[in-house]
């Protein structure tokens, strides 16, 4: 509002910003739900009897439990490796920024961000495939690795943010570098590892070209993958492709909803400085 007036502007581009998230929300439940004989009538009419049978021969069909053990496992370890190994980075080159290399260091992870994935897919393809990690467990570290980035740049922010005093306080009391980070930043950092790891899980858990590109054995697929050979046999049985895309996206969805708070948050404390 401006004064006691209604900004119309902004609050016609939220309302129309809502539809385009809630309208395609609606119809993946709803069509989750129809049998095939009601997706002949109105589209956006409800289910006339919400049965979960579409649901039920969707996880038979893809192999959905697998599949699920695969997203997570991928998911887990690559926030494990992400956390572990970026916060280190990170907090290497903000303590160094006034040297030249680890300003040099810091500007070559940030280009990443802007180097789109297609023009390192086939070499990335071969380079896998050579060294044996065309597997969940390659496909996890990859993932680690093309958060690097990101990560960097909002943890250096962060930080920045810490005082140093602590650190030159640790030292004095005999504490070594090492000692310094694992027990007294990595802990202050955890408001930032925790928009980390939510970023991170989100990415790991919906990617869908990276695994597509390097995973060779079926058995080893993740969810996004599972939705694309399903919706490659049955391409025309909507109603179990969208229970099967329902059922994938439905642990990201609350887990960003009631974590949500801790994305935005960090993400701003990050890009201050």
């Amino acid at each position: 509002m401006v004064g006691n007036k209604i900004n119309w502007k902004i609050t016609t581009l939220l309302i129309l910003g809502g539809l385009f998230i809630i309208l395609p929300l609606y119809l993946t439940i709803t069509i989750a739900f129809k049998t095939p004989q009601e997706m002949s009538g109105n589209l956006f009419a409800l289910p006339e009897s919400w049965s979960i049978q579409n649901f039920l021969d969707a996880i038979e069909m893809t192999n959905f439990f697998q599949a699920l053990g695969n997203s997570v496992f991928v998911t887990v370890i690559t926030v494990v490796l992400v956390l572990l190994t970026h916060s280190l980075v990170a907090y290497a080159i903000a303590r160094n920024m006034h040297k030249k290399f680890y300003k040099f260091l810091y500007f070559y992870f940030i280009s990443a961000m802007f180097i789109p994935f297609p023009i390192i897919m086939l070499p990335l393809v071969k380079q896998t495939a050579m060294w044996g990690m065309d597997n969940i467990i390659g496909l996890a570290i990859l993932n680690a690795v093309m958060q690097l980035a990101f990560n960097v740049f909002i943890y250096v922010g962060f930080v920045k943010t810490i005082p140093k005093e602590l650190e030159e306080a640790a030292i004095i009391d005999g504490a070594s570098t090492w000692q310094v980070f694992w027990k007294i930043i990595f802990p202050l950092m955890k408001p930032m590892h925790a928009t980390v790891a939510i970023l991170t899980a989100l990415a790991a858990w919906n990617d869908f070209m990276l695994p597509l590109v390097i995973l060779s054995d079926s058995s080893q697929y993740t969810l996004p993958l599972v939705q694309y050979a399903f919706q490659g046999q049955f391409s025309t049985d909507y109603n179990l492709a969208f229970a099967s895309y329902l059922m994938a996206m439905l642990p990201m969805i609350l887990i960003y909803i009631f974590a949500q708070k801790w994305i935005i948050g960090g993400v701003m404390r990050g890009s201050i400085k």
